[in-house]
């Protein structure tokens, strides 16, 4: 059985001061749960500081982003050398907010996968469809298209260093969730195709998380899928409490 991974995004929220009392509460509480894997991922300008309070403990550092190139002239952009710069271990790509609202098309975000694999980040890769879409009944196949642009190229080893993440874009942020079922029946496609376009092997391995409104109060029952393997948590990893808790249901 895989270790679950419990990673928390932070998006565009908090100040310096909340960003570091936050760190020091979830660093204190996952000293006593050894046996999930932890991440936070902060807004890029507090990466460093609170890379710093995590140190010695068994949390890890994550971007919520970065660019492809390795340098040059993109103002505002991060590189990938950045990153590890810091003390980061992880990177989000492909977000729904960074597909839907700010416009990143599958190739950008595949530019990203290799950047981050060649700089030995571990990518997060997400994918995950809209409302309408789940209701179109093209879930599989929203999916399947994010899955292939957004991995393309890249070789089973390559996939085997990457975590995915399915995040419903209609259940993010809304309140609203996936039921157990429905969650573990796109991780299962998702598992699935892994399996077609690698092999068994890398698909039994990789990590899939379950983004969208996961709370404490649901993680037991979601995370409890045979094929999902983690969280991406969004609001909950706000508070120390409630982040410790998703671990901690999981757990149980």
């Amino acid at each position: 059985m895989k270790r679950p991974l419990i990673a928390g995004n932070w998006k565009m929220n908090l100040d310096r001061k909340a960003a570091l009392a936050l760190a020091v509460g979830v660093a204190d509480g996952a000293k006593e749960q050894g046996d999930v894997d932890w991440l936070v991922c902060p807004p890029s300008v507090y990466l460093d500081a609170v890379g710093r309070e995590l140190a010695n403990s068994p949390v890890s550092l994550g971007a919520q982003n970065a660019y492809h190139e390795a340098n040059g002239a993109f103002t505002g952009e991060l590189s990938m050398a950045m990153l590890t710069d810091v003390g980061c271990r992880y990177v989000i790509l492909g977000h729904s907010e960074r597909r839907h609202v700010l416009g990143e098309t599958n190739e950008d975000i595949q530019r990203k996968v290799a950047a981050a694999l060649d700089a030995g980040l571990t990518p997060i890769v997400c994918v995950g469809e809209l409302l309408e879409e789940r209701d179109a009944g093209r879930t599989i196949e929203v999916v399947s298209a994010q899955f292939d642009g957004s991995l393309k190229d890249l070789s089973a080893e390559e996939v085997h260093a990457c975590v995915l993440a399915y995040e419903p874009v209609w259940a993010i942020g809304t309140g609203r969730v996936a039921s157990p079922e429905q969650a573990q029946e796109v991780h299962s496609d998702l598992r699935k195709l892994v399996a077609d376009r690698y092999n068994s092997g890398v698909a039994a391995a990789v990590r899939i998380l379950y983004g969208g409104s996961v709370k404490p109060g649901n993680a037991g029952d979601l995370l409890g899928q045979t094929d999902i393997d983690g969280a991406l948590v969004g609001g909950a990893s706000l508070t120390a409490e409630d982040f410790l808790g998703i671990g901690r249901a999981v757990a149980s």
